[in-house]
C-alpha cells in the first residue's frame, strides 16, 4: 500500500485510463492531447496521436498489442482499435448488419482481453457488457440480471477476466461486482464485501480481485474464488 512512483501527464490533465504491459511499461490515454502514451524509466513517449477521434480506455493484449476504445469529435461514433506499437491493425465498430456495436457517445468504455482472446467492453452508455471475438464478431451483450442485487439500472464501469475465462464487471450504482460466464450467462454477484461505488477493477495472477472505490479513494482486495 505504499507509494512507489508517481508522475504528471504531459498535458497536465487526468489520464483517462492506464494499463501495464508484461514488460512493466505503463500506458495511458490522454483525451486532451488525443494520445496514447508509454511511460518507462521516467520518460513519457507519445505512441499514438489521433485525428478527429479521442481515446478513452485501453488494455494490453496477451500478444502485446494495444486495444483502445475511442469516440469521434462529434460524439456520434465509437469504436475499438488495435495497435501493434503505433501501427493500426484492426478496427471494431459495426456488426455483420452494419449496425454500431458500441454506444455512440463519450462515455467510458473499459476494455479487456479475455484468456480465450475475446474482447470485452463495459459499455456504460449502453448499459451492457459487449463481448466480441478477436475477429470483431459479436458474441453476446450482457445487460444485467434479476438475480443480482440490482435496484438501479445496470451501468458497468471497470472490467476484467479471471483464469476461468469468467468476466467480472463493476456495477457502480448497485455496489457489487457481476461475475459472467464466457458464454454470457450470469453466474453470481459479489455483494458481501461492503463495496461502495466500485469503479476500476483488476485481477492479479492468483485471481485476487482489486476494486477501486470512486468516492472513498480506497482500493479493496477481495479473494472471491476458492
Amino acid at each position: 500500500g505504499s507509494l512507489l512512483k508517481s508522475f504528471r501527464t504531459r498535458s497536465g490533465e487526468m489520464a483517462c485510463d492506464v494499463a501495464i504491459a508484461k514488460t512493466n511499461e505503463l500506458f495511458y490515454t490522454d483525451v486532451k492531447n488525443r494520445t496514447v502514451n508509454k511511460f518507462t524509466d521516467g520518460y513519457i513517449e507519445e505512441l499514438i496521436k489521433l485525428q478527429n477521434w479521442k481515446p478513452l480506455n485501453l488494455c494490453i493484449t496477451s500478444s502485446g498489442d494495444i486495444m483502445a476504445t475511442m469516440y469521434n469529435d462529434a460524439e456520434t461514433q465509437s469504436k475499438v482499435t488495435r495497435y501493434t506499437g503505433s501501427t493500426e491493425k484492426q478496427t471494431i465498430q459495426f456488426d455483420d448488419e452494419g449496425k454500431p456495436i458500441y454506444s455512440a457517445n463519450n462515455k467510458i468504455k473499459y476494455i479487456t482481453e479475455n484468456k480465450n482472446s475475446d474482447i470485452c467492453v463495459a459499455d456504460w452508455g449502453a448499459g451492457a457488457v459487449v463481448v466480441v471475438s478477436h475477429l470483431g464478431k459479436v458474441r453476446f451483450r450482457y445487460t444485467g440480471h434479476a438475480a443480482s442485487s440490482q435496484t438501479r439500472p445496470f451501468k458497468p464501469r471497470g472490467i476484467t477476466t479471471d483464469s476461468k475465462h469468467q468476466i467480472l464487471t463493476a456495477d457502480h450504482h448497485n455496489n457489487c461486482i457481476h461475475v459472467i460466464a464466457p458464454t454470457g450467462s450470469f453466474l453470481r454477484c459479489i455483494d458481501n464485501c461492503r463495496i461502495e461505488n466500485p469503479y476500476g477493477i483488476s485481477l492479479d495472477k492468483s485471481d485476487k480481485l482489486f476494486v477501486a472505490e470512486f468516492y472513498s479513494g480506497k482500493v479493496k482486495v477481495i479473494q472471491y474464488m476458492k
